[in-house]
């Protein structure tokens, strides 16, 4: 496999998510901005829903959207630095996923500096930790998804393996019947 090659499979992917995360810190993202959509959506789903509760909510769901983002950035990372490929013997390693983890909270780390030059946005170390909190708990489903797909295959259990019904050989219609 050409080192082009390897490197539009495996590290492209990584690099457009940062470069769509990134865009995603300019001021038309910022929070003044997702409430005039986010707010009146809950006041008219739940009418009666207090403004202290929707906005609580709101910050909720940015926290969650920030946290899905980096779980998937794990992800891309982990699979630019393993490149897996089919059968492999030890399908996961915590050092590949350590060095993922380390690549998303500098990654992380640098877009909330990112944000501290935007006009109307603010870089904030909870940020930073709400997105390495992201990729780790993505990073750990990746494993049990490694772990579960690794698993060998456990044989059906049928009716008489439990003793339900108990097992007799088949005779066909000439053999000893009535």
């Amino acid at each position: 496999m050409s080192g082009c090659y390897k490197f539009l499979k495996y590290w492209l992917p990584p690099l457009l998510w940062m470069v769509i995360i990134f865009s995603g810190s300019s001021d038309a993202k910022s929070y003044q901005h997702s409430s005039k959509y986010f707010e009146p959506f809950l006041h008219w789903l739940l009418p009666g829903m207090a403004d202290s509760i929707v906005q609580t909510l709101h910050i909720l769901a940015r926290k969650c959207a920030h946290m899905t983002e980096y779980a998937l950035l794990a992800w891309l990372c982990w699979r630019a630095v393993r490149q897996p490929l089919k059968n492999l013997p030890q399908p996961w390693n915590w050092g590949e996923a350590g060095l993922a983890l380390g690549m998303v909270a500098i990654y992380a780390a640098s877009d909330e500096l990112h944000q501290c030059g935007v006009p109307g946005r603010t870089g904030q170390m909870s940020d930073v930790a709400v997105d390495i909190a992201g990729a780790l708990v993505g990073l750990l489903l990746l494993w049990v998804c490694v772990w579960w797909a690794g698993k060998p295959a456990r044989p059906r259990a049928s009716l008489t393996d439990h003793g339900a019904v108990p097992a007799k050989p088949l005779q066909s219609p000439g053999e000893g019947g009535i």
